[in-house]
């Protein structure tokens, strides 16, 4: 299938666009907000249910705890802020009243990873799915475009137990079929190729989709997964595609420490050691600049794709 697109949007106003769904689908869904309304896209759902909407302040760690105490309640309730501070900020609070206790709080993570852009390397979290992967229970979703944050949002809010759902701040193509099925979980293989495998998550989807474009044409055949489910990972079409191909390439908006590349590598270790390439962030903070500009200085973009698949290729 040959992906497209005619559009761009950001994946946290696929966020909004499914937290506004869920008010009319869902009466336990309930929203909370510390003081990013606007940035997290929340209006619509507060439109259709201010009678389940709380504004917290920039009070995080008490946002987690409310958000424990309404899930202990009953309610289903999406927790909302930048990524950074919904995690290193309130780490103790989801580890001791969410994960501990499997409470059903969905932690709506925005802003995440280098493309931030011009907030700078205080706000650009390249951390947090290493943080919350870790976490017993934790489920972390990290969704490629608008129409897959969209409906990993409605996912979400049918799953019991605590999810981690990370999107981000920029424009970035829509091209996920709004018909395309997601399940927490299960990996979507969007293009079969026979000489080395490329696994993206996130803004990385779109990326690799590029960079196997352009290896084609020098006759290089890759086939490209979008895992948008880190954990729980999976694994069943990591293995067979790493059977065929033989090399494995895996691309992320995140530290490499901790990211999807260690969990792929960690499984493939154990299952079927296989030569691996990685496209994350090289154990460093970010800076100030533009999304395009950040993506290309660290090596995040389709140009690093297509290194990385060369590099592997030559072991």
């Amino acid at each position: 299938m040959k992906f497209t697109y005619t559009e761009k949007k950001d994946t946290r106003s696929g966020f909004g666009a499914g937290l506004a769904e869920l008010a009319d689908k869902n009466p336990n869904v309930v929203a909370l907000c510390a003081d990013l309304i606007g940035s997290l896209k929340m209006e619509k759902f507060i439109e259709k249910a201010p009678e389940r909407f709380v504004q917290t302040g920039i009070a995080e760690a008490n946002m987690m705890g409310i958000a424990a105490g309404l899930a202990t309640a009953g309610k289903i309730p999406f927790a909302g802020t930048f990524a950074n501070f919904a995690t290193s900020r309130v780490l103790d609070q989801v580890r001791q009243s969410i994960a501990y206790s499997n409470k059903n709080v969905k932690i709506a993570a925005s802003h995440a990873g280098l493309t931030l852009g011009e907030d700078g390397a205080t706000h650009q979290v390249l951390e947090d799915i290493g943080q919350m992967k870790m976490l017993p229970g934790m489920v972390v979703i990290n969704p490629c475009d608008y129409n897959q944050t969209k409906q990993a949002t409605l996912a979400a809010a049918e799953y019991e137990g605590p999810v981690y759902l990370r999107f981000g701040r920029p424009v970035v193509p829509v091209f996920i079929p709004e018909e395309m099925p997601f399940e927490i979980g299960k990996g979507i293989l969007l293009q079969e190729g026979k000489d080395v495998t490329i696994v993206a998550t996130g803004h990385l989807v779109w990326e690799s989709l590029l960079a196997a474009e352009e290896l084609e044409k020098e006759g290089i055949s890759c086939e490209v997964i979008n895992i948008h489910t880190i954990k729980p990972l999976d694994e069943e079409i990591i293995l067979k595609s790493v059977e065929k191909t033989g090399k494995i390439v895996t691309a992320e908006e995140h530290n490499y420490l901790g990211g999807l590349g260690e969990s792929v590598a960690g499984m493939l270790s154990r299952k079927r050691p296989t030569p691996q390439e990685f496209v994350a962030v090289n154990d460093t903070f970010g800076e100030s600049g533009t999304p395009a500009e950040l993506m290309h200085k660290y090596e995040i973009d389709a140009e690093a794709v297509v290194k990385a698949v060369k590099r592997v290729l030559a072991r």
